[in-house]
């Protein structure tokens, strides 16, 4: 039985912003390796438009871009949106129903599905679907910008806490 799980780099003040940090060398393999493990993937709409940077690859990459892209391309991808008309590669458009295809990929896949975006994560935490919150703390402060939570924070419980490269935080939480 899959777990689904929820998690994303976030500023200090709880804020997700691509554009604000970056992760570290350590980190970023990290992700390459998390991603390469990954069952599969649930998107809402504009974290997936975000993500499908990687669809193609950029001859001026370094490698280790180039390792994320090919792992991230190899899996499976679930893409919950009322206004996309198609989604890429090795990906299925989910226009209805969310919480019906998610019960169905955990009975039916083995590992870690991955949840991205807030809004389709407070979605599915409201569903009582999320197995898992990794939240990787960045030492930046924003003030502004989309929140990690996008509605009340559920009740949670802390399970481990993990340093991960010089200066990120990974607190791993399950329902309580």
């Amino acid at each position: 039985m899959a777990r689904i799980v929820f998690g994303m780099n976030l500023s200090l003040d709880g804020y997700v912003d691509h554009q604000e940090f970056a992760p570290d060398p350590t980190l970023f393999r990290h992700w390459i390796e998390h991603v390469r493990g990954l069952a599969g993937s649930v998107y809402g709409r504009r974290m997936y438009e975000i993500m499908r940077y990687w669809d193609e690859d950029h001859s001026e990459w370094p490698p280790e871009l180039h390792d994320f892209a090919a792992a991230w391309r190899g899996q499976p991808k679930w893409v919950a949106s009322r206004s996309l008309k198609s989604v890429g590669p090795n990906a299925t458009l989910v226009e209805d129903d969310i919480a019906t295809v998610i019960r169905r990929l955990k009975t039916q896949l083995v590992g870690e599905i991955s949840v991205s975006g807030p809004d389709l994560a407070q979605s599915l935490t409201d569903l009582g679907l999320i197995d898992e919150y990794r939240l990787y703390l960045h030492p930046v402060v924003l003030g502004r910008g989309k929140p990690f939570f996008a509605g009340p924070r559920p009740p949670l419980r802390l399970v481990a806490s993990d340093l991960i490269g010089t200066d990120v935080m990974r607190l791993t939480y399950v329902p309580a």
